[in-house]
């Protein structure tokens, strides 16, 4: 178990602009306002967006006492590390796979964690490297799916589903994000993206729909200006949405303590 940490649960996307460090940042915030100690670490080595959503200085950079590890860098209640705190946002991470699986494996495990009952990975899109090193590399308690409702993206689910399978993670749900737009002139909801599919891949691999997100300019507005939906309007809609996966998942970690003991190690 990586020291520090009780249960560490992964955000995966099998493609890019679902929205999936939207949703870990967002799931966080919803976890540590109901009491728990929660940390996120931004895995996605070749395009990390954690500090930004997090509202976090550029010039911020982790404390070290020995040069060897480091004190994340702790932000609205949050514990953070990120590949952006070691580097200039503007340098390209030019790296091969083995380059950022150990890159990834250096910002978990000499990052201080301190007692966190919950750390969220914001995983790369995709199945690659990274992904292959956390199963192998990692207790995971379970894995979250983000998804949009359009065939595509859903047919990019099913191979996230799929990877954690056989490496053995077991899959909570999954998100559905930009499940229904609003119209903010006329009031007219829409599913612009489709409609059902979350429904559909969490009944074809008996999982679960943990929630449905909507797609609202106000949720992209905010992120981008480092204040999570959860933050600015912890009673409204979307926060009471993220309030519910996070305590459906709070409710799977306390049955799996109680019926199977410790978590699953992985190794090579």
């Amino acid at each position: 178990m990586t020291e520090g940490v009780k249960h560490i649960i992964a955000v995966a996307s099998g493609k890019g602009g679902v929205g999936k460090s939207t949703v870990t940042a967002n799931l966080a915030l919803a976890m540590a306002a109901q009491g728990m100690r929660v940390g996120v670490l931004d895995a996605d080595i070749y395009g990390p967006s954690q500090a930004q959503m997090f509202d976090v200085p550029s010039d911020q950079k982790p404390k070290s006492d020995d040069g060897q590890t480091f004190d994340p860098v702790t932000a609205k209640g949050v514990q953070l590390m990120s590949m952006a705190f070691l580097v200039d946002q503007k340098t390209p991470m030019i790296w091969r796979g083995p380059m950022a699986s150990g890159a990834f494996q250096q910002l978990l495990n000499q990052s201080r964690w301190d007692n966190l009952d919950y750390l969220f990975i914001d995983m790369p899109p995709g199945t690659g490297d990274i992904q292959l090193t956390m199963a192998q590399k990692v207790e995971v308690s379970g894995a979250v799916i983000v998804t949009t409702p359009q065939d595509i993206a859903l047919l990019d689910a099913k191979r996230g589903i799929e990877m954690f399978r056989q490496v053995k993670v077991p899959v909570l749900g999954v998100v559905e994000n930009m499940s229904l737009h609003t119209c903010s002139q006329c009031g007219h909801s829409e599913p612009i993206f489709g409609e059902g599919g979350g429904e559909r891949i969490a009944k074809e691999y008996q999982t679960e729909l943990l929630g449905q997100l909507p797609l609202a300019l106000s949720i992209r507005e905010q992120m981008d200006k480092g204040h999570p939906s959860v933050e600015v309007d912890p009673e409204g809609p979307v926060a009471q949405v993220f309030a519910k996966i996070a305590q459906k998942i709070r409710s799977e970690m306390d049955n799996k303590e109680e019926t199977s003991g410790p978590s699953i190690s992985f190794s090579d």
